[in-house]
C-alpha cells in the first residue's frame, strides 16, 4: 500500500474530528487545519454535539429627514451542530445545521411584546418573533473538486487572539412578491455583518473540540412584513453582541422560557443530515399568513 503524506494528513485530521486525544496543534496555514479551525468556531469537532450561540442588542428604524427610532430590544439564540463529510478528492470536511430564535422586546421594560403600536403608522400589529428552522450551511472542504488547496481560515491571528469578519450581502426573490420581480424590482435586499473573536490558543488546541467565541452582529434590511409598512420608505437595522455558550443552561431566562412554552424543538439542533430548504423571516411570515395565524392584510 502506497501511503502518501497527503493520506497520512487526511487520516490524522479524520481521527481528530472523531475526538482523538493528545492531538497536535492545529496549523491555520494548511487547508486542513484552516477547515478544522473554522468548524471549531462555528460548532464542535464532535459530530452531533449541540452548540449554542446567543446575542442581545437593539433594533432601530431609519427614515429620511427623521431621527432614528429604537423600536425594540432583541435577544436571540442559535443552536447548531456539525457533521463530518468525506470526499476522496476534497478531503475531510464538515457541514453545519442549525435553527434560531430571536424575540422582540419592549425598549424600556425588556418584556417580550406580542402586539406593537407601529410609531410610523399608529397601527397596532401582531409581532412575529423570529423562528427560523432550519438555518443550514454549505459543505466546507479543505480542497476543491480538482484536489487543489482551497480551505482557508476565515479570520486572522492577532496577538493571542483570533479575529474574524464575515459580511453576507443578501439579494434574492421575495416570497411575498410575484413571479416577475426580476423585471419590476422588489427583491429582498439586506446585509448581515458578523465579527467573531476568541483566544488563539483555544482555537489551535487540537485537544479541544470547540473554541470560545464572542460575536458582534449587525443586520441592515427592509421593514419586516408584519410591521405593515405598506411600501413606506426607510430601513430597519439591528445591532447586537453575544457569545458561544457552554450549553442550554447558560441561555438567558427570557429565551429559555420562550422556548419551553412556545417552541420546544429549539432546545436541540436539526439532525446532521437535514436537507430541508432554509427558513427566513419572510418565508416564516408567509407560512403564518397561509396558516391564518396572521391576517392576510387589508386597509
Amino acid at each position: 500500500m502506497n501511503v502518501t503524506p497527503r493520506r497520512l494528513l487526511t487520516a490524522a485530521l479524520a481521527a481528530l474530528v472523531m475526538g482523538a486525544t493528545h492531538a497536535e496543534t492545529i496549523d491555520l496555514s494548511t487547508p486542513e487545519g484552516a477547515t478544522l479551525a473554522n468548524r471549531k468556531v462555528q460548532c464542535s469537532t464532535v459530530d452531533g454535539k449541540p452548540v449554542f450561540y446567543m446575542w442581545s442588542g437593539t433594533a432601530w428604524g431609519r427614515r429620511a429627514g427623521e431621527a432614528d427610532k429604537m423600536l425594540f430590544r432583541v435577544t436571540g439564540m442559535n443552536v447548531r451542530t456539525c457533521g463530518t463529510l468525506e470526499d476522496p478528492v476534497r478531503g475531510t470536511g464538515w457541514r453545519q445545521v442549525s435553527r434560531e430564535i430571536m424575540v422582540y422586546q419592549d425598549p424600556r421594560t425588556g418584556e417580550i411584546v406580542d402586539e406593537w403600536e407601529n410609531p410610523y403608522t399608529g397601527k397596532t400589529v401582531k409581532v412575529l418573533h423570529v423562528e427560523n428552522d432550519p438555518v443550514n450551511g454549505r459543505p466546507n472542504y479543505p480542497r476543491n473538486a480538482e484536489g487543489e488547496p482551497a480551505g482557508r481560515f476565515w479570520g486572522q491571528p492577532s496577538g493571542d487572539q483570533w479575529l474574524m469578519n464575515v459580511t453576507v450581502p443578501l439579494f434574492y426573490h421575495n416570497v411575498l412578491q410575484g413571479d416577475y420581480q426580476r423585471y419590476v424590482g422588489g427583491a429582498y435586499h439586506a446585509t448581515e455583518m458578523f465579527n467573531f473573536s476568541g483566544p488563539l490558543e483555544d482555537l489551535t488546541d487540537g485537544d479541544r473540540d470547540t473554541a470560545q467565541a464572542t460575536v458582534g452582529w449587525v443586520r441592515v434590511a427592509q421593514w419586516l412584513p408584519w410591521m405593515e409598512m405598506q411600501g413606506r420608505d426607510g430601513t430597519m437595522y439591528a445591532h447586537a453582541i453575544g457569545r458561544k455558550l457552554s450549553g442550554w443552561d447558560e441561555l438567558p431566562d427570557i429565551l429559555k422560557t420562550y422556548i419551553e412554552e412556545r417552541a420546544p424543538k429549539y432546545k436541540e439542533p436539526p439532525p446532521v443530515d437535514d436537507d430541508r430548504k432554509n427558513e427566513t423571516s419572510w418565508t416564516y411570515f408567509l407560512k403564518m399568513v397561509e396558516g391564518e395565524e396572521l391576517p392576510r392584510g387589508g386597509h
